[in-house]
């Protein structure tokens, strides 16, 4: 009895080997393993007929690329998306780079529309540094602030504020790791969102994929009509 038991785990692990292993391998070479499990929700997002009020969206002040200070102040008044990235990122930062250039692009005409992109590798990310990334990626929007800091009060902002993880990692590629989501925030400052099918609020959006992106510009519309 004892061996058929053995046979019969080693079989269930056999099992498990072959349809899963190959798909963290996969997230692995991706650089889509430090998502969290918010991103997996992006498939199953509906549109509702109101946004949910995640909560007050937390304070902070920086440097754009203009060595100009902004804070959460200067989006009073804004719907505004914001991410954490950092310009040297060979992994993700590129597909999100393309899809935020693709929501300014779309709201590019509307006053009331912002983005805050903010690095987590400050000491490289100076505003000289962001000034010649947003020329390269093509910003053209007045309103899309690239922001810096200290690095542990951005850190503090990023886990504790937002709960958006990002972090160091001299194993990871890049040598930082962070999410692909991107926030939402309402003209008063909150944090905004639709549910998944399941009734429960997604919180962020996948900023990777372009079920995520069309479904926060469709919800970046919303809020601009309140």
């Amino acid at each position: 009895m004892k061996n058929k038991s053995y046979i019969g785990i080693s079989f269930i692990i056999l099992i498990f080997g072959i349809i899963f292993i190959p798909k963290i391998i996969d997230r692995i070479k991706n650089g889509t393993i430090v998502q969290n499990d918010r991103m997996s929700l992006s498939n199953e997002i509906v549109k509702g007929e109101t946004l949910q009020k995640v909560g007050p969206a937390p304070k902070f002040e920086l440097t754009d690329q203009n060595n100009t200070k902004i804070s959460n102040k200067n989006y009073e008044g804004k719907v505004y998306v914001l991410e954490f990235f950092f310009s040297t990122c060979p992994s993700i930062c590129p597909r999100m780079n393309k899809n935020m250039i693709q929501i300014q692009n779309k709201f590019l005409e509307n006053g009331n529309f912002a983005i805050a992109s903010i690095t987590i590798n400050p000491e490289n990310d100076t505003p000289a540094v962001l000034k010649e990334h947003a020329k390269k990626l093509g910003v053209t929007s007045d309103n899309w602030h690239f922001l810096t800091g200290n690095k542990e009060d951005i850190f503090n902002l990023a886990n504790k504020g937002f709960n958006l993880y990002v972090g160091e990692n001299n194993k990871a590629v890049g040598n930082f790791e962070h999410s692909g989501l991107f926030a939402l925030i309402d003209k008063k400052g909150n944090i905004r969102c639709r549910k998944d099918q399941q009734g429960n609020p997604i919180i962020y959006y996948d900023g990777l994929e372009k079920e995520g992106v069309q479904a926060i510009e469709d919800d970046i519309k919303v809020l601009l009509n309140e």
